[in-house]
């Protein structure tokens, strides 16, 4: 599997990157992020300290996108549906991981994406998914008779608060109450 990595140079990104040279599976095939100007053209691996992959550091996903079969992307809200069209134009799968696209333009995004196939998830751990199934369940068991309270904890470089994971509780346990 070829990957492209939207957010190289985040810590998502970053994760991804090493995870994906270590895997004989994956083929790291391009980088992108429009963060530290001064790493555009530098080899991913030697900037992230997982070895020289021989894949330069750019800042066009559009140019990056050629040389792959998947675009993975943890970047920010602002940049969700440039990716989204840039993916879909193309005919590039897209896992987005990127959180905090606001309601209203779900509808753009699904347009955006219609053609590729595409994963748009709050959170990708198995564990999150499992817990929002049982929040949902636990909601319609109790019922208005309960309050309902989520309070989340996260590391210091956590960037969006709450975070795409606790928005997406909140709406699920609001859709097992109809409210």
């Amino acid at each position: 599997m070829k990957l492209v990595m939207n957010g190289a140079l985040g810590r998502m990104g970053r994760r991804i990157i090493a995870l994906g040279a270590e895997d004989h599976d994956i083929e790291i095939a391009g980088a992108v992020d429009r963060g530290d100007r001064a790493l555009i053209g530098r080899d991913i691996g030697d900037i992230i300290g997982c070895g020289s992959l021989g894949v330069p550091l750019c800042d066009d996903l559009a140019a990056a996108i050629s040389a792959g079969a998947v675009v993975v992307d943890f970047t920010w809200p602002e940049a969700i549906l440039e990716t989204a069209g840039i993916c879909g134009n193309a005919r590039i799968p897209l896992v987005m991981g990127t959180t905090g696209l606001p309601k209203d333009r779900l509808p753009e995004f699904r347009r955006l994406t219609a053609l590729i196939p595409c994963v748009f998830a709050p959170n990708m751990s198995v564990g999150v998914n499992l817990l929002f199934r049982l929040a949902a369940q636990a909601a319609a068991v109790l019922g208005d008779d309960y309050d309902v309270e989520i309070a989340e904890v996260h590391h210091r470089f956590k960037k969006d608060a709450p975070s795409g994971t606790a928005n997406r509780l909140a709406e699920i346990i609001a859709e097992a109450l109809d409210r």
